[in-house]
């Protein structure tokens, strides 16, 4: 997933997104409300992680904006505000969950996988595709029985279209999945890539559509 995490705290800011890119996600870090509406503006992301108290305004007003205009992007409160009127507000403002600081980034990495699942329609953390056992929580594949390995990048492709079955998705918005890798994407990418996820999961894990883009298949 990519997810953007809107922290001013340069100590826990680094520690979550250091733990979302363990967890094989891609994450974008901002520090202000307005650099965070700069980013949302110019990517889609499948995941926010919200600060409340931020140096240029409150997380529940940007939280009601985006929810305002019909903006359905997962929202995952983290605040130190720890009173049980705090948390009615963030949830009847919006959001998907709610993590009172000081939190275990283990927690932190269930929370994220718990609220992923629910909006892929996929409350089982393992599901099993063709010769596939996939385990969502612990980001983990199995082919024939036997583990696969993958990379944080090719994770983030296949979670990509597996999250989407039965969408097909352009060479741009898989390109987007990858950005936060910090890493330069260069114009074969997502093809390298492909071929790889190929030779690992199955030649019919993924199905190109000329011309158009790409969709999960049957490994």
């Amino acid at each position: 997933m990519r997810i953007l995490l809107i922290e001013d705290d340069t100590v826990l800011g680094t520690a979550v997104r250091d733990q979302i890119a363990g967890d094989g996600h891609s994450a974008d870090w901002v520090t202000r409300l307005d650099a965070a509406r700069d980013a949302m503006a110019g990517a889609a992301y499948d995941l926010v992680l919200l600060d409340l108290m931020l140096p240029d305004g409150r997380g529940i007003g940007f939280l009601k904006t985006l929810r305002g205009r019909g903006d359905v992007t997962p929202v995952i409160i983290l605040t130190a505000l720890d009173q049980v009127s705090d948390r009615i507000e963030g949830l009847n403002a919006g959001a998907d969950d709610y993590l009172v600081k000081p939190f275990d980034l283990a927690e932190l990495s269930a929370r994220i996988g718990s609220v992923a699942r629910r909006y892929s329609g996929n409350p089982n953390p393992i599901i099993t595709h063709g010769a596939l056992e996939i385990d969502l929580s612990a980001r983990s594949i199995r082919r024939d029985g036997r583990p696969v390995t993958l990379t944080a990048r090719e994770w983030a492709l296949f979670e990509a279209l597996l999250t989407r079955p039965d969408q097909l998705m352009s060479k741009a918005q898989l390109e987007e999945k990858l950005y936060a890798f910090d890493a330069e994407i260069e114009s074969n990418t997502i093809e390298v890539h492909v071929s790889r996820l190929r030779k690992k999961l199955g030649s019919g894990a993924i199905v190109t559509e000329r011309g158009m883009g790409y969709r999960l298949g049957r490994a």
